[in-house]
């Protein structure tokens, strides 16, 4: 009798309430999303907007996360899922002339960062009598 496991094969990191809008954060996530983790960070490196930063900070600790807690192999590292919601907006007054004030909104957003070492095999076949 052989009795199939699911191994662990993906790891993530996730950031909470990062203070830019959704929209300029996804710009960045799409140009990255798919590749290698190597070759997600010099792209992260050379692109020249403030989202960079967060993100590239995401990618370094899902990866640490991988190699530290699991074992991973840092040049098998892919990015297979990454994505940008929307978090909470915190509203502000501005004083305006002549008595006046207007809202002001500062945008957050939660970005997750998902990595798959592709090559570990997603599942291990075991013998009963090897348990």
């Amino acid at each position: 009798m052989i009795r199939i496991i699911k191994k662990k094969v993906e790891v993530s990191a996730l950031g909470k309430h990062i203070c830019m809008s959704a929209h300029k954060a996804r710009r960045v996530i799409d140009q990255i999303r798919g590749r290698s983790y190597e070759e997600a960070l010099m792209i992260l490196e050379l692109m020249p907007y403030r989202a960079c930063y967060p993100i590239k900070k995401l990618v370094y600790s899902a990866a640490a996360n991988g190699i530290h807690n699991l074992g991973f192999n840092e040049a098998s590292l892919f990015i297979i899922k990454a994505e940008v919601n929307e978090g909470p907006t915190p509203k502000r007054l501005k004083p305006q002339a002549r008595g006046r004030s207007s809202m002001s909104k500062r945008r957050t957003c939660h970005i997750t960062i998902v990595l798959k070492d592709i090559s570990l095999d997603e599942y291990e076949y075991r013998d009963y009598l090897d348990c």
